[in-house]
C-alpha cells in the first residue's frame, strides 16, 4: 500500500477528527476535508502531462493536500526550496527533473519578493475556480468503502517513488533524492514503536516540508498516524511558535538546535508544560542547549541522526534509551555499521570511522546521476558521509561529516569537535561556526565565525589550548552578526566558508 492509500485508510477511520490545526488560514481541517479536497485535487493535478510536479509551498494544510492529491494522480512532488534563492531553486527542479508545472502560492512569492516563472500555477486560483462539477464527485467517491477507493485512485508498487527531495546544498549542489513509498513507511512505522507515540498526540507541524526532515516529521508522521497538527509555516518565529505549543496542548515537536536555541530565548517558563517528546536533529545539539531546556522547562531534548537519503532517522534517543552526546540507538530495521575511512574495513566497537547504513529507508537514489548513485551506494550499503562511532551499548555517536574534517599540517582536525569546545567556552548566546582556509604552508588554517566580538578573546584561546591540539585551535575570529542559514535550520557552510575566505584573501 502506498502512503496515499495509506492515508485514505487513515482518514476513512478518523473521519470527524481534526488533522490539522492550520494557523496560516485559522481553519481547523478534519480527515474528512483533507480526504475530499485531496481527491479535487487529484483530478486537477491528473492534466499535467509530466511525471513530476513541483510543489513550493509553506508548511500549511494547502502543502500536505497538494503532495496527497499528486501522488493520488500517479504524480511524483518534486520540493522545491523556497527559503533561499527560490527562483532559481524552482528552475533548477525544473531542469534536473524534467517538468514544467510547479503548484505555488501567490502570497508566497509576495512574501519572498520572487516574480513567478513560466509553470508556475497557483493554489488561490485553483481554490477559486472550484465548481460544483469538481467538488460532488470527489465528494461522492470519499464514501465509497476503504477497500474500494484505495483502488480509486493511482495505485502502484511500494518500491515507486514517493517524493523527489534536494539535498541542501551547503557543501555543494544540490542533488535530487528519490525516496519511495517504502523508504519513508520505514520511519513511520518504527518511529512511534521506538519513542512511544499514539494518535492521541498533537504534534507541532512548523519544520519546511520541502527538507525531509520535516517531511516525514511534520507531515506524514502525524497523517499516517491519524494524530492532529498544529501547522505554522515559519519556524523563525519564535515567540509564536512557543506560544501555539502552549495554546494547543502540544505533545510532540521537533527541530534543529538553532530554531531551539531561538525557542530557548524567547519562551516562558510553562510554555513547554504540555510537551512529552521533543526531537533535535540535522545539526550539533549542544550541552549549553540542552541543559537550558533542562533548566527552564525540565524538557529534554531528543537526539537523533539521519539524512535526507535515509528518509531521514537512521537513530534515535528516547525516554528509555538516551545518553547527551550521542545521537542514540539505531531503529529497528536498520544496519549501521563503522568501517575505515580509507580501507573501508570494519571496524570494532569504540572505533570512529565512516557510517554506513542498511535498510528499507536507504533512498532510491539520486535522479539523473547513476555516477554519484554507484559511489554512496554498494551491494544496499549507502555510504553516509559522516563519521561516528559505536559504543558496547549500541549508541551512536556522530563526529561530524568527513567532508568536515581537514587536514592541517599532515594531521586530520574535526572542524565538529572545534566547534562543541569552541561553544562551551564562549559567552551563552555567542553562536559560532568553524571553516578552514587555505595555508600555503600547511595546507589549511581553522578559522572560527562568530556573531559577536563582545567576548575575552585571550581567555578564549587559553582554554581551548587545553582542550584542543594546537593546530586545531582557531588562527582567527571573524564576525558575522548574521550567520548564514538554509531554510532547514542547518547552517550554511559554504556561504560562511566563502566570508572567511574572501577575509582572509584581503589581510
Amino acid at each position: 500500500m502506498q502512503l496515499h492509500q495509506k492515508f485514505i485508510e487513515v482518514a476513512k477511520a478518523n473521519l470527524n477528527k481534526i488533522a490539522v490545526h492550520d494557523i496560516a488560514t485559522e481553519k481547523e481541517i478534519t480527515y474528512e476535508k483533507m480526504l475530499i479536497v485531496s481527491l479535487i485535487l487529484a483530478k486537477k493535478i491528473s492534466k499535467f502531462k509530466s511525471k513530476y510536479i513541483g510543489i513550493m509551498v509553506p508548511t500549511s494544510a494547502g502543502c500536505m493536500l497538494s503532495v496527497l492529491g499528486s501522488l493520488m494522480a500517479g504524480k511524483v512532488p518534486a520540493m522545491i526550496n523556497y527559503s533561499t534563492g527560490a527562483r532559481e531553486n524552482a528552475k533548477y527542479a525544473q531542469e534536473k527533473c524534467s517538468f514544467k508545472t510547479i503548484i505555488t502560492s501567490r502570497k508566497l512569492l509576495e512574501k519572498i519578493k520572487v516574480e513567478p516563472i513560466d509553470g508556475m500555477i497557483f493554489l488561490e486560483d485553483i481554490i477559486a475556480s472550484l465548481s460544483l462539477l469538481d467538488k460532488l464527485p470527489a465528494l461522492f467517491k470519499s464514501k465509497l468503502p476503504t477497500n474500494v477507493l484505495t483502488k480509486k485512485v493511482h495505485a502502484g508498487s511500494i518500491e515507486d517513488e514517493a517524493v523527489i527531495l534536494f539535498t541542501s546544498g551547503s557543501e555543494k549542489e544540490p542533488k535530487a533524492v528519490q525516496l519511495s513509498h517504502k523508504n519513508i513507511m520505514h520511519n513511520l512505522e518504527t518511529l512511534p514503536v521506538a519513542v512511544g507515540l499514539t494518535k492521541d498526540d498533537m504534534f507541532l507541524s512548523n519544520l519546511p516540508l520541502f527538507h525531509v526532515f520535516g517531511t516525514t516529521a511534520n507531515f506524514w508522521l502525524p497523517l499516517i498516524m491519524g494524530a492532529t497538527s498544529v501547522t505554522y509555516p515559519n519556524p523563525l518565529d519564535y515567540k509564536i511558535v512557543c506560544r501555539l505549543v502552549k495554546e494547543y496542548n502540544v505533545t510532540v515537536m521537533a527541530g534543529t538546535p538553532a530554531f531551539y536555541h531561538g525557542y530557548l530565548k524567547k519562551s516562558r517558563k510553562g510554555d513547554f508544560s504540555s510537551i512529552r517528546y521533543a526531537l533535535s536533529g540535522a545539526d550539533v545539539l549542544t550541552k549549553q542547549l540542552y541543559d537550558g531546556f533542562l533548566e527552564k522547562h525540565d524538557l529534554t531534548l531528543h537526539n537523533a541522526y539521519g539524512t535526507t537519503e535515509t528518509s531521514p532517522a537512521i537513530t534515535v534517543s528516547t525516554p528509555r534509551n538516551n545518553k547527551f552526546g550521542s545521537v542514540g540507538k539505531v531503529l529497528d530495521g536498520v544496519q549501521v555499521e563503522i568501517r575505515d575511512r580509507e580501507t573501508d574495513a570494519t571496524l570494532e566497537v569504540g572505533s570512529v570511522g565512516k557510517i554506513y547504513v542498511k535498510g528499507d529507508n536507504v533512498m532510491i537514489g539520486y535522479l539523473g546521476d547513476l555516477e554519484e548513485t554507484s559511489r554512496s551506494i554498494h551491494n544496499g550499503w549507502y555510504d553516509t558521509g559522516d563519521m561516528g562511532m559505536l559504543d558496547e551499548d549500541g549508541f551512536l555517536w556522530h563526529k561530524g561529516r568527513l567532508k568536515r574534517f581537514v587536514k592541517v599540517a599532515g594531521e586530520m582536525v574535526s572542524l565538529v569537535r572545534v566547534e562543541e569546545t569552541l561553544t562551551e567556552v564562549l559567552p551563552e548566546g555567542v553562536v559560532c561556526c568553524v571553516v578552514d582556509v587555505p595555508n600555503p604552508t600547511k595546507g589549511a588554517d581553522v578559522v572560527a565565525a562568530v556573531t559577536t566580538g563582545e567576548f575575552d578573546k585571550k581567555k578564549v584561546l587559553k582554554q581551548l589550548k587545553k582542550d584542543l591540539p594546537a593546530i586545531a585551535v582557531p588562527k582567527e575570529f571573524y564576525i558575522i552578526e548574521d550567520i548564514p542559514m538554509m531554510g532547514s535550520g542547518k547552517v550554511n557552510f559554504r556561504e560562511v566558508e566563502k566570508i572567511c575566505r574572501k577575509r582572509q584573501a584581503a589581510k
